[in-house]
């Protein structure tokens, strides 16, 4: 029996066009930038950097699904917009408040209520960097059958057309 794109079972964002899978990966990007600044810092003041490590497995995510939907483009579309965000939202408003504070040394707070910004900033570059590395095999998403059986053959299909 051959498969046919309406029996199969994929994210619903790799079934649509390249410019809408872009703009999709995009706003991905923005989300987990966002998600990620919020949660950065949580922790820190108790030098439990449980916040950071909840934003790079966000940030990691988001990443991955980028490379899987779109490819190594994807992933740098992803890398861009979500650097942006962040270093957007580090530069601070006008008023003076700032969400990711970074750069100041003082002996009464932990390591990382001090630090916790410049991890965050460079980490997110470094954690997509890392899965720009890895093998394309890791980033597939075989096809399913609506009765749950992967297709092998049909995913071979989806790569080259």
């Amino acid at each position: 029996m051959t498969s046919t794109r309406n029996d199969r079972m994929m994210p619903w964002t790799h079934e649509l066009n390249m410019p809408l899978r872009m703009l999709v990966t995009a706003a991905a990007g923005i989300g987990a930038a966002l998600v990620g600044t919020f949660a950065h810092r949580m922790g820190a003041s108790m030098n439990i950097p449980y916040g950071l490590m909840l934003a790079f497995a966000i940030l990691g995510m988001s990443a991955w699904c980028a490379r899987s939907r779109c490819g190594v483009t994807g992933l740098a579309v992803h890398l861009i917009f979500s650097s942006a965000t962040a270093w957007l939202i580090a530069a601070g408003a006008t008023g003076g408040d700032v969400l990711t504070p970074a750069g100041f040394n003082t002996d009464t707070l932990p390591y990382f209520s001090q630090h916790a910004g410049y991890i965050w900033l460079l980490g997110g570059i470094i954690v997509q960097v890392v899965l720009l590395l890895m093998p394309p095999a890791w980033f597939r998403i075989d096809a399913r059958h609506a009765d749950g059986v992967r297709s092998y053959r049909a995913a071979e299909e989806t790569e080259t057309a």
